[in-house]
């Protein structure tokens, strides 16, 4: 497998909001050479194998209250690495991530990448 590197898709309105969280624009998700899922967004970093990886999917718009920023799900323990509210990548796991952030492990990650389909191709899930 050859790395392969997805850059966020930023709405540039929530500049400031980005800036506070650390979040630039080499931020992203990034599948490497040896089989793992690596995403970052400012000081936050997610990792875990691609083997993990249960499933993709495309999905959008949402509300911008929702999909924007580091967030948590109100209704599961979904974590969002968001830079716009029009589209991205749901990716839900096998077996728990370790927590980000919140109380709980993550059993999905969302990230609004600039090439979707890309990412859900080279996943291959």
């Amino acid at each position: 497998m050859t790395s392969q590197k997805f850059l966020y898709h930023f709405d540039h309105s929530w500049t400031a909001l980005f800036f506070s969280l650390g979040v630039n624009k080499d931020d992203g998700v990034e599948l490497t050479d040896d089989g793992r899922l690596v995403a970052t967004f400012g000081r936050w970093r997610v990792e875990t194998p691609v083997a993990n990886i249960a499933s993709t999917e495309i999905d959008g718009p949402h509300q911008w209250f929702m999909a924007v920023g580091l967030r948590l799900a109100f209704t599961n323990d979904g974590l969002t690495f968001g830079t716009n509210h029009r589209r991205g990548v749901s990716i839900r796991f096998h077996e728990r991530i370790p927590k980000v952030f919140g109380f709980r492990d993550h059993s999905m990650l969302w990230v609004s990448v600039e090439d979707c389909e890309g990412l859900v191709a080279a996943i291959g899930k």
